[in-house]
This record gives structure tokens, C-alpha cells and sequence, in this order.
């Protein structure tokens, strides 16, 4: 499995050279090395961790939010590169299964399908999906937030915009790559939601201190934006 983990490095290295920094491979480098690290505090097992680490590193091949028009299928792609690897079936099945149900768009209610339920994930699926939330919050978190929106040439911030609190996953998916939006809007429709939507004890815990450094730093965000001197 070092080889298949070694040769996913330097393809995700690859296939995300042209993303900015908000999604590129230190992401997740950043949520590889927190998965394992959930995978053991949850007493998960070698194959496991090994399995939640591959799943962690090509977790965001073909993200939908830079795929623009063209047609990837983000499936498709991760299996080809599995199946060049010669990797088993069933740890194949297990990759595409965890990175089919760990976005946040997929626990959003939507029009066509049911939102995805914890009641359905793998402990796998749970742990990658911890780890790539708790790189969305905090001090990185924050980071990456606003490079994403000048990226996308995002309005920093306009009090007449209110955010959009009853998200579909529709408008949720209009709205990721959209100009209309604002960059402190996407902390109130899902960066501060994401602490109540941890699933590991692990990542819960480590979620809190993360939420509540956005919460603060947003305080003094909305202080400096209106002039409080």
C-alpha cells in the first residue's frame, strides 16, 4: 500500500497544480495527516487508517467547484488512477464510497435525492470527512476562506447581502463559484455550522477551539467594518 500511497501523492500533486491555495495539495496534506490521526484516536485499524489516508489524499480530484463545464466525473477518474495501481476491488469500492458521501453539499436537502445521513457513513468516510472540515475552520480555515473569494472574485463583504441560512444543495452549488456571493456570507451558511456537524468524538473535540477562533476573529471583523475605533 506505500507505493499505491506514494504514486496518489504525486498524482493529486498533478491533478491539483492549477488550483489557488485554498485547495491545493498543502489541503490536503493538511487533511491526510488529521485523518490518520482521527482514524487512530477512533481505534480504527491498520487497513483502515490505510484506507482513510488514500481516500484523504483524493478526496478533492475532479472537485466539482473548479470543473467549471466540462464533464468530470470525479468517480471515473480516482478509479482509472486505482485501477493503474492495480488496486484490489474492494479497496477501490471503499475509496469511492467515502469520497461519494463526505461533501457538504451531499448533507444539504435537495430536489432530486435525499440529503446523505451519518447513519450511512463508514467510520472511514466519517474521519476523512472530520478532517477535511476541521481544515475549513480555525485560523486555516479562515485562510482559505478568503483566498477562495478572491479566486473567484468574491465581494469581501456587503451588509445589504444577507446570508443564506435554509441552504439546498442547489443553491449552495449555484453559489460556490458565483461572483454574487460574499466571502464572510460563506462563514454564517456553512463554515460556522460545520462544529455541529462533526462526527468523531475526535473531530468534535478538536472542532471547538477552531469554532470559536472564527467566531472571535469575525467579531472583530464586523467591529473594523463599521468603524468601532
Amino acid at each position: 500500500m506505500n507505493l499505491v500511497i506514494q504514486a496518489a501523492e504525486d498524482f493529486v500533486r498533478s491533478s491539483l497544480s492549477a488550483h489557488d491555495a485554498s485547495h491545493d495539495f498543502w489541503h490536503i496534506h493538511r487533511v491526510r495527516c488529521m485523518a490518520r490521526h482521527i482514524a487512530a484516536s477512533e481505534g480504527c485499524s491498520s487497513e483502515k487508517i490505510e484506507l482513510v489516508e488514500l481516500a484523504a489524499l483524493l478526496h478533492d480530484v475532479a472537485d466539482w467547484k473548479y470543473a467549471g463545464k466540462r464533464d468530470l466525473r470525479q468517480a471515473d477518474i480516482v478509479k482509472e488512477f486505482l485501477l493503474s495501481q492495480k488496486v484490489e476491488n474492494a479497496v477501490i469500492r471503499n475509496v469511492l464510497d467515502v469520497i461519494s458521501v463526505i461533501g457538504f453539499k451531499d448533507e444539504l436537502p435537495s430536489q432530486d435525492a435525499a440529503a446523505t445521513s451519518s447513519s450511512c457513513m463508514s467510520i472511514e468516510a466519517m474521519v476523512v470527512q472530520d478532517a477535511d472540515r476541521l481544515d475549513a475552520i480555525g485560523a486555516i480555515g479562515i485562510a482559505r476562506c478568503f483566498t477562495f473569494g478572491g479566486a473567484f472574485h468574491r465581494i469581501l463583504h456587503d451588509p445589504a447581502t444577507p446570508p443564506r441560512l435554509e441552504l439546498t444543495k442547489e443553491l449552495y452549488m449555484k453559489g460556490a463559484g458565483s461572483t454574487e456571493n460574499t466571502t464572510i456570507n460563506h462563514f454564517y451558511e456553512k463554515l460556522l455550522t460545520l462544529k455541529d456537524r462533526m462526527k468523531t468524538k475526535t473531530g468534535k473535540d478538536m472542532a471547538v477551539k477552531r469554532h470559536e477562533f472564527m467566531e472571535n476573529y469575525l467579531r472583530q471583523f464586523h467591529a473594523e467594518w463599521d468603524a468601532n475605533v
